[in-house]
């Protein structure tokens, strides 16, 4: 299992009991989060750096779960830079190189992953993977935790055999009901959206949120 910001670990230490003998190897770039992570869990291999620069192999990994970072700036990388990556895609990407032909990789994102105006990101994941499913948590999922109101998606992700040239609706938004643009999988899966989607005011104006 690969967690590629860990934090200080409270994924690993949430596994279930069947995973108790999995293979854990967690990356974390802030050094005291990174050094607590690896007191807690000393059978697990966690290394301080940032993501971009650790030497995993390609195609190794059975699963990756985690939250990815997010903000609107990117990283170097020469095998990525040409897509012009902002943190969070850089991390589905170079995530999904490192798991294995049908993998999964399970990852807490912003819901601008799934619902920002661009599809070339969505584009570029549904190459390589099937979109197994999505649940959109209601804006007070991480306020009790990290003091943010940000509306956010758990993807499940199964990675391809090979490259697809078919574009699935995942890829393209659309409008609801009640006129709000949204991506077309929570128009066709409104279950598993965990609250009710609604547009409220945000720092750059009317934006969407799931509300409680």
């Amino acid at each position: 299992l690969l967690e590629p910001s860990c934090g200080i670990g409270n994924f690993i230490g949430m596994r279930p009991e069947s995973l108790t003998d999995s293979k854990i190897y967690g990356i974390e770039l802030d050094g005291i989060s990174g050094r607590i992570a690896q007191q807690l869990y000393q059978k697990s291999s966690i290394a301080v750096q940032g993501f971009e620069t650790t030497e995993l192999p390609d195609s190794f990994f059975d699963a990756a779960i985690g939250n990815v970072p997010f903000g609107a700036f990117k990283v170097t990388d020469k095998r990525y830079d040409k897509h012009n990556f902002l943190i969070h895609d850089y991390f589905f990407a170079r995530t999904l190189d490192k798991v294995r032909a049908g993998g999964i990789v399970a990852f807490v994102t912003s819901k601008g992953t799934m619902d920002k105006e661009n599809p070339n990101v969505r584009k570029y994941i549904a190459q390589r993977a099937n979109l197994l499913g999505a649940i959109r948590l209601p804006n007070n999922t991480f306020k009790a935790a990290a003091g943010t109101e940000v509306t956010s998606d758990i993807l499940f992700l199964q990675k391809r055999e090979a490259l697809a040239s078919e574009e699935p609706d995942w890829v393209h938004l659309n409008t609801d009901e009640n006129g709000l643009k949204m991506n077309q999988y929570f128009i066709d899966h409104p279950e598993m959206v965990m609250g009710e989607m609604r547009e409220v005011s945000g720092p750059h104006g009317p934006e969407t949120a799931c509300l409680p």
